[in-house]
């Protein structure tokens, strides 16, 4: 009896079976590899979207960090320079009580004014050391110099006790050279000079002197001193006036040729 083909009888073969499960197998590693392949594609995507989404601070750091910031505007730094600024009117009140003629109260207005200058020297000098500047005292600390000065100079001035063309001169001197500082921010900043720091101290002694009801030859010393601040005032002045200038030169220099390398 002529034997009948198992495949022919409709069975399956072994070899068959097998043939068919590693086609299934490549099938379904196929559709892994496309759900892998379209996952990858839209993460860079979203990467290509957001570049420089994984290195953004986490929402709401930075309002953490301005509040840190604020916090650091209350330190010694700032709280001498606004005990500096509250000397201002005290000084002002001392130094023209009973006429303005009492040694009394000129020596307590002098106390009030050597107050204020000595915590301009310490102010600073902590801001900088222990990393305490902040916006309100790089604000606050020339306002405060320019208010016990010029309160000092126009009470003296008032009092007939100083000629008032020292004072104009001074004050216009501070006030000029604040002024061009502003103007010529966009360029850099004129760093103090030791002329400047030593104008400071002429003027602080010289205006000290003053205040104080002196006679004698501290009256005629003073006069020598204040002579000598007026003169470091206009000095320091021009100084100022020349960096200003070669500053403001060099920043446009500096830009000309950023902007033509650029368009080359």
């Amino acid at each position: 009896m002529t034997g009948v083909p198992a495949s022919a009888a409709g069975g399956s073969s072994p070899a068959s079976a097998a043939t068919a499960s590693q086609a299934a197998q490549a099938a379904a590693a196929k559709e892994v590899a496309g759900a892998a392949s379209g996952a990858s594609a839209a993460a860079g995507v979203a990467a290509s979207a957001d570049p420089q989404g994984a290195g953004r601070p986490p929402r709401g750091a930075k309002l953490a960090a301005a509040a840190v910031n604020q916090a650091s505007v209350w330190n010694i730094a700032n709280f001498l320079t606004m005990l500096r600024l509250i000397l201002v009117p005290g000084f002002v009140a001392l130094m023209l009580a009973d006429g303005g003629y009492d040694p009394a109260w000129r020596s307590l207005a002098w106390a009030a004014f050597a107050i204020a200058m000595i915590t301009d020297l310490f102010d600073g000098h902590l801001a900088r050391t222990y990393d305490l500047v902040t916006d309100f005292g790089k604000i606050a600390d020339p306002i405060a110099d320019k208010a016990i000065m010029g309160a000092a100079l126009i009470c003296l001035s008032s009092l007939g006790d100083l000629p008032w063309w020292v004072t104009i001169v001074i004050l216009g001197r501070e006030l000029g050279i604040t002024l061009l500082r502003f103007l010529v921010i966009r360029y850099g900043v004129i760093p103090a000079s030791r002329g400047g720091k030593l104008k400071t101290l002429t003027q602080g002694v010289a205006v000290g002197m003053y205040v104080l009801a002196l006679t004698g030859w501290l009256a005629t010393l003073r006069w020598w001193v204040m002579a000598a601040a007026v003169v470091l005032t206009v000095l320091t002045g021009l100084d100022y006036v020349r960096q200003a200038i070669v500053l403001r030169r060099q920043g446009i220099a500096e830009r000309k040729a950023a902007l033509e390398e650029t368009e080359a």
